[in-house]
């Protein structure tokens, strides 16, 4: 009895205090804590929306494409509806982008149900401009927090595949500081895929003239796409959403 009290004993005692544990979790980098949206303009919506997404889905039965993200994925709701129509919506395909949302908030959401009990053939992800924008995060924190988001699909949706874009660019020229960061970021996560489960694509270069300028005629707050920029988002990325889901040259949106 005495060692059975001597091995309980030592066994409590191991065990990461509180206060450690907590420690820890502020050691990781903010991008890869999962958190809800805290920003207060989102209050009013934010949980509302991950509600009704949660009921789409499970109404919705069989989903075949995700769309993850931030403000930019979002749109897809506003300006790029009549593309998104045009492409996506015989694909059976689910918009999960969350305006405002960085990695963790993203990280957040796939642990609270948002792919559950489905299981899509493609995720399309592309987040971490607001890391850059809201707190200049360093892009090897950015890329952790994509990773991480990546990380969770390969675990809850292991049949699906995952494709990675590039966080678009932003600002005017190409010495916008945050342009930078995500440039920078966009390096990283280039290296994370695998061309079996994960890939990355990069259609930047869709977006920019040949000195690398933002035009407003696609971006006019030089951030989110307009009406235009949707269509060439879409257009950029159709050949490989039909290669990674296995679709013939004959169909998709086009």
């Amino acid at each position: 009895m005495r060692l059975r009290w001597i091995t309980f004993f030592l066994l409590l005692v191991s065990l990461p205090a509180p206060a450690v544990v907590a420690q820890r979790q502020l050691d990781k980098p903010q991008a890869v804590v999962p958190e809800v949206q805290t920003a207060d303009w989102a209050q009013s919506w934010w949980g509302q929306r991950h509600e009704e997404k949660l009921k789409e889905k499970e109404a919705r039965g069989q989903i075949d494409l995700l769309m993850i993200g931030d403000s930019i994925t979002h749109g897809w709701e506003g300006g790029g509806k009549a593309t998104w129509e045009k492409y996506y919506a015989h694909r059976r395909a689910l918009n999960l982008g969350f305006s405002g949302d960085r990695t963790e908030n993203v990280i957040w959401r796939l642990q609270h149900g948002a792919v559950d009990g489905i299981s899509p053939r493609l995720a399309v992800i592309m987040i971490g401009t607001n890391n850059a924008g809201h707190r200049q995060d360093k892009p090897e924190d950015t890329a952790a927090g994509v990773k991480a988001i990546v990380a969770e699909l390969r675990t809850r949706l292991p049949g699906t595949k995952c494709l990675v874009l590039a966080i678009f660019p932003r600002g005017e020229k190409t010495d916008d500081p945050l342009r930078q960061l995500n440039d920078a970021t966009n390096k990283i996560l280039k290296d994370m895929a695998d061309d079996q489960h994960v890939f990355f694509l990069d259609i930047n270069a869709e977006f920019l003239g040949d000195d690398g300028t933002l035009p407003k005629d696609l971006m006019p707050d030089l951030l989110h796409p307009n009406e235009r920029g949707y269509e060439i988002w879409a257009a950029a990325m159709e050949p490989t959403i039909k290669k990674l889901l296995g679709e013939d040259a004959g169909s998709g949106g086009k």
